[in-house]
């Protein structure tokens, strides 16, 4: 077995696992204090990012983020937690989920600002598409966020065909 062998041997979705935290700054917030939706965008794209490098150990671009709900607000002050990890594997592409929590360290409180689901694809330094090596759900929870990966990707799928069919 060669090194490249090693690079596409399946990998449990625990090594791709990422966490990152952030605190909210006046320049992340509108003029009421709030933190921008486009930031907080900014950051799951970049926790996202962190779990597919770690998964694929090749470059990754973004291809899709789907829906965003914000849940609650976020202030300046308060402590922002991302977490991250490979759902699924699809040959070139992974979905990676995203989970991004608001601590207020004072309060000593936490809630679920909002979650997403991104699309990946790893390539390489020309830009190619690379194979991408499996990820292996292991406990309950990882298995049900693999199943549901498939699921959403055939609705990705099928949007995508009925928005290219209304362009024709």
């Amino acid at each position: 077995m060669n090194e490249n062998d090693d690079l596409m041997l399946p990998r449990p979705v625990q090594d791709s696992q990422s966490e990152m935290a952030e605190i909210v700054l006046p320049n992340d917030t509108n003029p009421l204090g709030a933190l921008l939706g486009g930031r907080l965008m900014h950051w799951i794209d970049l926790a996202g990012a962190m779990a597919a490098h770690r998964h694929a150990r090749n470059y990754v671009v973004t291809a899709a983020i789907d829906h965003m709900d914000f849940w609650v607000p976020v202030h300046v002050g308060d402590l922002v937690i991302l977490r991250s990890s490979v759902n699924r594997v699809f040959r070139t592409s992974m979905e990676v989920g995203v989970k991004a929590w608001v601590e207020n360290y004072i309060a000593d409180d936490c809630q679920h600002v909002g979650s997403a689901y991104l699309t990946f694809v790893a390539i390489d330094a020309g830009g190619r598409r690379v194979l991408v090596p499996a990820v292996i759900p292991e406990s309950d929870d990882q298995r049900r966020r693999y199943e549901d990966a498939g699921r959403r990707r055939e609705n990705r799928r099928a949007e995508l065909e009925r928005r290219r069919s209304n362009v024709r």
